[in-house]
């Protein structure tokens, strides 16, 4: 009685003086608020006497205090007992994920109740050990199980981990993989060690793989869809699980895209020996549909014709497939975009004759209305200013959206080097016909900062350093960068050669799509005695350069370039016009250039044709001790292979 009724006022204590801070962590739900709103709700007709909480005892807590089981549950002493509360304390205690068992029971005492709080706890982690393993290094699973040491032990997170380690067993080819736990307990501390019984078996070959059913393409054709293979000289053979449920998709997909829109594909293993397994695919074509009869409907605007020049996949006796259709349908919209109906959409619905296997196609067109742009946003760049990025799009407000020119916008972007990912939203505004055009930009790393150095036969010893900023912006100081200038610093030494630029480039002067830069300049080059060079040269000078776009991809530039040019420290029998060359000469040049470049990525292009020429004149009017002119021409054309 005496040790019961210290417990009470122990309880009592505790309860009053973290009461306060309960509450104030869970004003929303506080106990009064549940206890009154439960005392509120009738459960019955039948009045039922409620009894006050007069005690409070825990029993079962090892590692978890008093304190902490108080503070979660509602229940109060010197409150009203409410089924409900202890209901939901339950719960709540259960949710800490510290227990695997909670009971709540109550007993009469001093004329009210006592509340008899029965924990079990989860034991706690301690140690966690695996088998010594070959293919896998144990600490690969401990970065990659949930499990981990001072943690409250979970059957269920434990059943995951023994799924993840079987799977990364899989990825390996050996999916004949087990593991087990032994999991130890020590009764007194509660404290847990786990310990991962794995046995890896052997890899599972595949020796022996038939492709059945396939009537209408031979097992060649198959073969090269799916992804396994058999053991050969040259492929390991493993039979992996999740390889070969793709395979079955990719065969389905194959022959849907064939017309076979009814194919299904399945598996079956049978094991030979020594890890040896025999893989028969089993393949049921079902009929080939073909496109029969190809309607359209609610085309306006663009006609039908447009329209079925436009189906490239789809054709009236071509083979029929789901994937095809699809593909035409979004070159449909393509199609409307591209003239600013961007909410227009395309619908199809087919019906099929299986007696004949024609599938006649109706699409349905809604054009909408023509869409103008009312802002364009831009977003993602927190280094490039928005007039970089603006002076690139090829539209402005007031605009209708245009899908060719999107695309080149994203073009243009991509060819600054400045973004990692460009791409472009639709947001709804106030009026129907105005959206918002949102363009949202990842930035890349733009400045560079590299060295290197290395042997060859001619040069000897070479070495280098360079800094090249691509977004380089002089009035933006600490960071210098964001206006889409570029500054470029590169110092080169070695044996026989020493070389220093600075060059710098203005993209658009005064925000005028006019290009303006300079390079300066010192390359140093000393004659070698047994190879490569056969006099000294020394030239040092500079350049101004200057270049405008005409149109979309026809841009056109002039530089005028000065260097002193000195030669001297001749080889042995070198002719009588490279002899005469001794001395310092000044070169005064003024070059043009002219290219047509509609690739589509000027850093990686897959398509598109650069003819590009430019033609120098030296001496003259210019002055300088030299006078020629050169003619330097070249093309090259770029087709995207299949």
């Amino acid at each position: 009685m005496k040790k019961s009724l210290l417990i009470s006022l122990t309880a009592l204590i505790i309860t009053t003086l973290i009461s306060p801070i309960v509450f104030a962590q869970d004003a929303e739900n506080s106990p009064e608020q549940d206890i009154s709103e439960a005392a509120a709700t009738p459960s019955s007709d039948i009045t039922v006497a409620v009894k006050v909480v007069k005690a409070i005892e825990v029993i079962g807590n090892k590692t978890i205090s008093l304190a902490t089981v108080l503070s979660k549950i509602k229940t109060r002493v010197g409150q009203d007992y409410i089924e409900a509360v202890i209901s939901d304390d339950v719960k709540r205690l259960y949710n800490l994920g510290y227990f695997s068992d909670v009971r709540i029971d109550r007993q009469d005492y001093n004329g009210g109740v006592r509340v008899v709080i029965a924990l079990e706890e989860k034991p706690i982690i301690e140690e966690i050990t695996f088998s010594k393993t070959k293919v896998i290094n144990s600490a690969v699973f401990k970065t990659k199980i949930k499990t981990q040491k001072a943690q409250f032990l979970d059957k269920k997170i434990l059943k995951d981990d023994v799924d993840t380690i079987k799977e990364l067993y899989t990825k390996k080819g050996l999916t004949n993989a087990e593991v087990e736990i032994e999991t130890f307990v020590d009764e007194v501390t509660n404290k847990a060690t786990l310990h991962f019984v794995i046995r890896e078996g052997n890899k599972v070959v595949i020796r022996k793989l038939n492709i059945l059913g396939n009537n209408t393409f031979k097992d060649g054709k198959i073969l090269k869809v799916i992804k396994s293979r058999k053991k050969r000289v040259f492929n390991s053979g493993y039979l992996k699980d999740e390889i070969l449920k793709e395979d079955m998709d990719r065969i389905v997909a194959f022959y849907e895209q064939q017309g076979f829109i009814d194919a299904t594909a399945e598996y079956s293993i049978d094991y030979l020996y020594k890890g040896f397994v025999a893989l028969d695919i089993e393949i049921k074509e079902g009929k080939r549909y073909s496109v029969g009869r190809v309607n359209i409907a609610g085309s306006n605007v663009v006609s039908k014709d447009d329209i079925r020049k436009i189906m490239g996949e789809i054709k009236e006796g071509g083979v029929f497939s789901r994937d095809k259709l699809s593909v035409d349908l979004s070159n449909i919209r393509t199609l409307y975009f591209d003239r600013g109906y961007i909410f227009a959409n395309a619908d199809e619905s087919t019906s099929i004759d299986p007696v004949s296997g024609k599938v006649d196609i109706d699409i349905d067109i809604m054009e909408g209305g023509l869409a103008y742009i009312n802002k364009i946003k831009v977003e993602g760049n927190t280094r490039t200013r928005d007039t970089v990025i603006r002076r690139e799009l090829r539209m402005t407000p007031g605009d209708k959206f245009d899908g060719a020119k999107l695309r080149r916008s994203k073009e243009r972007l991509n060819n600054l080097g400045y973004f990692e990912d460009v791409s472009f939203d639709i947001e709804d505004t106030d009026t129907a016909d105005r959206k918002d055009l949102v363009v949202q930009v990842k930035e890349a790393k733009t400045g560079t900062f590299s060295f290197g150095g290395g042997f060859s036969t001619v040069d000897k010893i070479v070495g280098f350093i360079e800094i090249d900023q691509k977004n380089f912006d002089f009035t933006n100081w600490p960071t210098f960068t964001g206006g889409g200038q570029r500054l470029t610093l590169r110092a080169e030494t070695g044996s026989t050669k020493n070389n220093l630029l600075l060059s710098f480039t203005e993209p658009y002067i005064f925000d005028y799509p006019v290009s303006g830069g300079f390079d300066v300049f010192k390359r140093d080059r000393e004659r070698e005695e047994d190879t490569g060079y056969a006099y000294d040269e020394e030239r040092l000078g500079g350049d101004v350069r200057f270049g405008k776009q005409f149109s979309e991809y026809l841009s056109g530039g002039v530089i005028y370039k000065l260097e002193t040019v000195k030669i001297g420290n001749f080889a042995d029998g070198l002719s009588a016009d490279i002899l005469s060359e001794e001395g310092e000469n000044a070169v005064s040049s003024l070059g043009f250039n002219l290219a047509r470049d509609s690739r589509d990525n000027s850093f990686s292009p897959t398509k598109g044709l650069n003819i590009y020429s430019s033609v120098d004149f030296a001496g003259g009017v210019l002055g300088g001790d030299k006078d020629f002119y050169r003619f330097k021409p070249g093309a090259s054309y770029y087709v995207p292979l299949k």
